[in-house]
């Protein structure tokens, strides 16, 4: 699996685009933070992280289709799935050596906006939210496992590299922001709409950024990504 994950990760980051993903991720997010008027965390009047925490998953939703996207989709058009598969290794620890590449450079390119947080209690006169910075930074990692395994799954399902990225951009969005839509319809029944949003990521990544770290929403997150996970399993074996 470390062998897998070592490869991927050697692969990502042997030419430019590895660095581009992080960069532009950072970039975006520092733009709009900062730079622009009508986003910026200084708007209106006081310094915290929501602005960040609420653009951060539409940023992410662009930048790991576009990581994870040729996880299998380049092994399946080059043929080397099937000389991957006469390697002593299981097709689980292949997954998961993959999967854990694409979080590994995920979480590289999270982990720098923690600088955001030290800027911020430099410039505050006051006590930043850290309890509910905490735990949105949880829901931002889990939500960021349940998207790469999303991605892996949509990799696995085509060779085309493409197809993939727009697969997984389209399934991720659905997941995120649909439930979500869906449950504010006017013509549900009382109570169905607050089942509907469950349903969704977006409910569960709201909740967290609250700062209560609630087993529920991690055991969401973390269902969601072992059911993907495993469809992928399903979708490899019988190739």
């Amino acid at each position: 699996m470390w062998a897998v994950c070592t490869k991927e990760l050697r692969q990502f980051f042997g030419s430019l685009t590895g660095y581009l993903s992080i960069l532009l991720f950072l970039l975006l997010n520092g733009m709009f933070l900062f730079v622009f008027p009508e986003t910026g965390i200084f708007e209106f009047g006081y310094a915290d992280m929501s602005r960040f925490f609420d653009l951060s998953p539409w940023v992410l939703l662009m930048l790991i289709p576009a990581i994870t996207m040729r996880s299998f989709s380049d092994e399946i058009r080059s043929g080397t799935w099937e000389l991957l598969r006469t390697r002593p290794i299981s097709l689980s620890s292949l997954i998961a050596g993959k999967y854990l590449a694409s979080m590994f450079v995920v979480v590289a390119a999270i982990l720098p906006t923690t600088l955001y947080v030290v800027t911020l209690s430099r410039l505050s006169t006051g006590d930043i939210d850290g309890g509910g910075i905490a735990g949105s930074y949880v829901g931002l990692l889990l939500m960021a496992s349940s998207f790469a395994a999303i991605g892996t799954y949509c990799s696995a399902l085509t060779s085309n590299a493409l197809a993939a990225f727009l697969l997984s951009a389209f399934a991720c969005f659905t997941l995120f922001n649909a439930f979500g839509s869906l449950s504010a319809l006017s013509f549900l029944p009382a109570g169905v709409g607050y089942y509907i949003d469950l349903l969704g990521m977006e409910a569960h990544y709201r909740s967290m950024s609250r700062g209560v770290v609630d087993s529920r929403d991690m055991m969401y997150f973390l269902s969601l990504s072992l059911s993907f996970l495993y469809f992928s399993a399903r979708k490899l074996s019988r190739i």
